[in-house]
């Protein structure tokens, strides 16, 4: 898990994130075809992003942790299990941030458990590299 715009709240958290899914998803498609030429054994990951607000702070007594939770955390979970492996999902809410940056297919409104149905979208691509 990651977050953007932390400590320091910025205008560009959304892009950043979805910048930075992507440049993992890059990493993961060359790992698993450099593993699959070799015959190694491989995994595939799902990444989802959901953008909103969320409660930080320090937990723990012996071990210090900085942490956040909150809805925004349990949304964004529910992006990366109703994704699909190799793909980057973001929600409604991070769609309407990053839009004009990225390509983005829209898959509907998905059912997300606990959260009932949310627009989802599968970013395809940065504009800039159009």
């Amino acid at each position: 898990m990651c977050a953007g715009g932390l400590p320091v709240a910025n205008k560009t958290h959304a892009t950043d994130v979805v910048l930075a899914a992507l440049e993992i998803q890059q990493f993961m498609q060359t790992l698993l075809l450099n593993k699959k030429l070799k015959n190694k054994d491989v995994f595939e990951i799902r990444i989802g992003v959901h953008t909103g607000t969320v409660v930080a702070g320090i937990v723990g007594v012996k071990k210090f942790a900085y942490d956040i939770w909150g809805d925004t955390v349990n949304i964004a979970s529910r992006m990366e299990s109703s994704g699909e492996s190799g793909k980057v999902n973001i929600s409604g809410s991070t769609y309407e941030l990053v839009k004009d940056k990225f390509k983005c297919i829209h898959r509907g409104k998905i059912h997300a458990k606990n959260k009932g149905e949310i627009d989802m979208y599968f970013v395809s691509s940065d504009l800039s590299e159009s």
